[in-house]
C-alpha cells in the first residue's frame, strides 16, 4: 500500500515508492493524548476513514533499535547514543529527524503525527517546518480521560510471564483467572501497570503537555475529544469534531 510505503520511509528515513491512489483531501494532523486513552485505536479508525498515515516517532525509535548504527542517519545515531546513556533524546536532535523526512510529510497521503511535537519548541520547530513547505495543521486532536479511569484501564493489565500476551481483567479476561490463553503462561501484573506508577506517569504526560495543549488552544487548533465510551463512539465524536 502506498501509506505503507509512507510508513516505511519515515521509520527508516529511505524513498519509498507509493502508487495507491492519494485521498480527496489530505489532512494534516498532530494527536495528543495520555496512556491508556486509545489514541492508538482511534490512529487505526482514522487512517482507514481518512487515508493519512500515523507518523509516530516511538516508532522511528523502536525500529532503529538493532540497526547497524553506520545506516542510520546523523540524527538518528545522536538520538540512539542519549538513549543508551539513559537520556532523553533534546528536543533539537527529535527536531532534526522529523527534518530528515520531512518527505513524509509532503506525500499527498496526510500524515497524523503521534509523539512529536511533545514540547512548545518543538511544536515551533514543527511549524517553521510546515510553513516553509506550504503545509497547514488542519487541528490537534487531544484525546482526555478522568484520570481514575486511565488507571482502571491500565492497572487491569495482566501480561504472561512466557509468550508476553496481555490480558485485562475486566475488559478482555483471560477463560481461566491468573493463566493465559495463548500458552497457559502464568499472567502477572508488571510494575509499571500498578496504580502508583500509573499515577506518576500521568503526572508527568499531565505536565509536559499542558503547556503544548494551551499553545494550540491559542492558535485555535486544539480540539479536545473525550475518549470516554467505546471506541466507535469516541470515532463517531472524532468525525462530528474534525467536520
Amino acid at each position: 500500500m502506498a501509506n505503507q510505503g509512507v510508513l516505511q520511509a519515515w521509520l527508516y528515513g529511505k524513498a519509498v515508492e507509493c502508487t495507491e491512489p492519494k485521498p480527496a483531501k489530505a489532512y494534516h494532523l498532530v494527536l495528543l493524548g495520555a496512556p491508556g486513552v486509545g489514541k492508538g485505536t482511534q490512529a487505526e479508525y482514522l487512517t482507514k476513514k481518512l487515508g493519512a498515515v500515523q507518523l509516530s516517532t516511538g516508532d522511528v525509535f523502536r525500529a532503529a533499535k538493532g540497526t547497524d548504527e553506520s545506516a542510520l542517519s546523523p540524527a538518528m545515531q545522536e538520538a540512539m547514543k542519549a538513549m543508551k546513556a539513559g537520556l532523553l533524546v533534546s528536543d533539537d536532535t527529535v527536531i532534526d529527524l522529523v527534518r530528515e523526512r520531512t518527505a513524509c510529510l509532503t506525500s499527498g497521503y496526510g500524515f497524523m503525527l503521534d509523539g512529536f511535537p511533545r514540547t512548545v519548541h518543538q511544536a515551533e520547530a514543527l511549524e517553521g517546518m510546515l510553513s516553509g513547505l506550504g503545509i497547514k495543521l488542519d487541528a490537534v486532536l487531544n484525546y482526555t480521560l478522568p484520570i481514575d479511569e486511565v488507571v482502571k484501564r491500565l492497572s487491569g493489565r495482566r501480561t504472561c510471564k512466557q509468550c508476553k500476551g496481555t490480558a485485562h481483567v475486566v475488559f478482555n479476561p483471560p477463560k481461566q483467572e491468573g493463566v493465559c490463553d495463548k500458552c497457559g503462561g502464568e499472567l502477572f501484573q508488571r510494575e509499571d501497570d500498578q496504580p502508583a506508577s500509573i499515577r506518576v506517569r500521568l503526572q508527568a504526560y499531565d505536565e509536559s503537555t499542558s503547556p503544548l495543549a494551551a499553545y494550540y488552544e491559542k492558535q485555535g487548533l486544539l480540539v479536545n475529544v473525550n475518549a470516554e465510551g467505546t471506541p466507535e463512539e469516541i470515532f463517531a465524536q472524532t468525525e462530528k469534531l474534525l467536520a
